[in-house]
């Protein structure tokens, strides 16, 4: 789990240094291709079951728009106006916001009480983060942290959906499917607005794109399923908050940036609400 942290938290500055010469979707066209494109060779060395027939290949394509496309470009363009420590606070909503369409969509996932009391309290780390009067105007900056957390949204909207059309496909097989149907989607999409990519680019952009396409996207999707068979979903769920204190620090060292006090006492709200939602630390008090 801290080696997928560490991945993931530094996804966020290498999006963010991509994103100084190339724009959001052109990002994500990356992103996806290429990490598909590592991920087919695999499949076929390992002899996957390849999925077949329209209906799955639907449902992949629908994973790939909620899971990749849209919360991918939300993210990336949020990315272009807050600074990349805040953007991992509010990528952690994605586990309330996945107790929440949970609750709404499977019948064995109720809202309990406990429940209930970690979601309002991850959502008051958010408005926290994002700072009450931020709420009342929007401009670029609230704009991009609206963004940001839709993106989250869509991520746990995925969740449910590969849960219900998803079930018994090979974790290898269901995200190459969902990444090559993300990049059909992203390619005519990349090339109306932003035109065809140039590969003259500054190494470091290069090494940013590489980067979170092979590293934080490819290898960490591998590592992902592997923690997640080892742990478990309420520990795997824990990640999200490993993850903001790497990008933080990376983007202080890196570049310069600096988060307002409220957003670590956003997300030390989020952290507990995070922590009541796993409910050890209660059954530990209630032992006691």
């Amino acid at each position: 789990m801290v080696l997928l942290a560490l991945i993931w938290g530094g996804s966020f500055l290498a999006i963010r240094t991509a994103l100084d010469e190339i724009g959001p979707l052109t990002s994500v066209l990356f992103r996806t291709g290429i990490a598909a494109a590592v991920l087919w060779p695999l499949i076929l060395w390992r002899r996957i079951a390849l999925p077949r027939g329209w209906r799955i290949w639907s449902a992949l394509l629908v994973m790939g728009l909620l899971n990749n496309v849209i919360p991918f470009s939300l993210i990336a363009w949020g990315q272009l106006h807050i600074p990349t420590g805040l953007t991992s606070i509010f990528n952690a909503t994605t586990a309330i916001f996945g107790v929440v369409v949970a609750a709404m969509v499977f019948a064995d996932e109720r809202l309990t009480p406990r429940k209930a009391i970690g979601v309002g309290l991850g959502f008051a780390g958010v408005v926290t983060a994002i700072g009450p009067s931020a709420l009342l105007t929007l401009d670029l900056t609230s704009a991009a942290q609206l963004a940001v957390i839709a993106g989250t949204l869509s991520y746990a909207l995925a969740a449910a959906w590969a849960r219900i059309h998803l079930k018994g496909l090979a974790p290898l097989a269901a995200a190459t499917g969902m990444l090559t149907s993300s990049t059909a989607v992203m390619i005519p999409l990349t090339l109306l607005t932003e035109g065809v990519p140039s590969p003259d680019m500054a190494p470091a952009t290069w090494a940013g794109i590489l980067y979170y396409a092979l590293i934080a996207t490819a290898l960490a999707y591998l590592i992902f399923y592997r923690v997640l068979a080892m742990a478990g979903s309420g520990n795997t769920m824990l990640v999200t908050l490993l993850i903001p204190p790497v990008a933080i620090t990376l983007g202080a060292l890196v570049r310069g940036e600096a988060l307002a006090p409220s957003a670590y006492v956003g997300l030390g709200l989020l952290a507990f609400g995070l922590s009541v939602l796993d409910g050890r630390l209660y059954r530990r008090a209630v032992r006691v």
